[in-house]
């Protein structure tokens, strides 16, 4: 039965794979193996009591509007939180501006049907997030990467790749995941000039904006694009007319559950993701939403963020002080001032991917860093390492098993050696 439903599937399935992470986070559910593989907040932060007084609010005060079908575009009222809150950072919109989405992987699979056909290229960062390559392997997209260093995206590559013509470009520029950097500020400047010099679009992904632990915020690109359209007169007041494509959510800064992120951009582009959204789910759950609302609207989420970012800060300082201390000569990683992960590198003549079924019979699981590239046979000797889910002792611990076990993998050459 299995080879005849084989045959009936659509081609695009051929390009469909399952999540590294998804896949890892199975054999890591053991209660002994300590993971920095999955890019799991920390579930002690998480709002409970307060979710749970809200969701009585909300189903004793609007229960049958929470519980009914709702517009695609999303509830009003969290729409205009969502502006008010960008506003902050230097972003001016209106609701009409925001669509909200089941969570922010469901916006990069909008963007794909929106934008990339079968064949057409998309430019990322290398190495990138997988779950945007995930998302887009599916309808057919090919890839042109730009290597990242610790300011980010290599600006000084970035105008070759342009000419390429890829379809848009996506970039993570603050704690990208993978690599735990921050896109400089000259970076930004002249990825929004090259972005309207090629009349290539962004998609800015912000998963992690919020999480700031060291250093100064830096203006989005959705915000110096907008100054970019007015300076040069190229519409009449410079936001939402441009450029760029902004994705944020909840899941970093409320819940991962909730599963609500959303998408702002011009009105005319929001009107055409909105009728791809609704072939897809309809509408993003109305309980979720007024939920969501009703735990933010009187400033909560500030008060809320800020103990993240002690929790989250104290064990990304953690992590980086157990690498310094136990992790072997040759290796190096990057240095976040922000967000869930840092990026290591390991001697060449280490291969992650090989190496991790003998960390987790050390108890000490992470994600090989291939799983990031859009060419999957760069990256061998990288990883990606997750420092908000663990307890800081664990990080400690953790950290030690890993390099005691790259130490002896070093030593006995345990590991196959590099390919491609």
């Amino acid at each position: 039965m299995a080879t005849l439903w084989k045959s009936r599937y659509a081609q695009r399935n051929q390009r469909m794979s399952r999540s590294v992470i998804r896949e890892l986070l199975k054999l890591t559910t053991q209660p002994d193996v300590i993971s920095f593989a999955g890019g799991l907040p920390a579930p002690e932060v998480f709002p409970t009591e307060r979710c749970q007084e809200a969701a009585c609010t909300v189903l004793q005060n609007a229960g049958s509007m929470a519980l009914q079908y709702g517009p695609t575009e999303g509830y009003l009222p969290l729409r205009q939180f969502i502006c008010n809150q960008m506003a902050r950072y230097g972003i001016s919109a209106q609701p009409s501006n925001v669509l909200i989405t089941t969570g922010s992987q469901q916006a990069l699979d909008l963007i794909g049907k929106l934008l990339a056909n079968a064949g057409d290229l998309i430019l990322v960062e290398e190495p990138t997030y997988l779950g945007a390559l995930q998302a887009w392997n599916a309808y057919g997209a090919e890839y042109v990467s730009v290597p990242i260093d610790d300011d980010g995206l290599r600006t000084d590559l970035l105008e070759d790749a342009l000419r390429q013509g890829p379809k848009f470009m996506y970039v993570l520029p603050n704690f990208q995941n993978p690599g735990g950097t921050t896109l400089a500020l000259e970076r930004r400047l002249e990825v929004v000039h090259l972005s309207n010099k090629y009349g290539i679009p962004i998609v800015e992904d912000d998963p992690y904006g919020a999480l700031r632990y060291a250093g100064d915020h830096v203006q989005p690109l959705v915000a110096l694009d907008a100054d970019y359209q007015h300076s040069a007169g190229l519409n009449g007041h410079g936001y939402m007319e441009g450029n760029v494509i902004y994705l944020g959510t909840f899941s970093k800064t409320l819940a991962p559950g909730l599963r609500l992120g959303w998408m702002v951009a011009p009105v005319e582009v929001i009107d055409q993701l909105i009728m791809g959204k609704q072939g897809t789910d309809l509408h993003t759950s109305t309980f979720d939403q007024m939920l969501a609302y009703e735990v933010v609207k009187d400033g909560f989420l500030e008060q809320h963020v800020r103990t993240i970012r002690r929790v989250y800060g104290e064990r990304r300082n953690v992590m980086l002080q157990a690498l310094e201390t136990h992790f072997p000569e040759g290796c190096s990683w990057t240095h976040p001032d922000g967000g869930l992960f840092l990026w290591a590198r390991v001697p060449e003549e280490i291969d992650t991917t090989t190496l991790l079924p003998l960390a987790v019979e050390h108890k000490v699981a992470y994600v090989p860093g291939t799983a990031f590239f859009a060419d999957p046979t760069r990256g061998h000797n990288t990883m990606r390492l997750n420092f908000s889910n663990a307890q800081p002792q664990q990080i400690e611990e953790g950290i030690c098993r890993l390099g005691r076990m790259l130490k002896e993998a070093i030593a006995k050459r345990l590991a196959l050696p590099a390919t491609g």
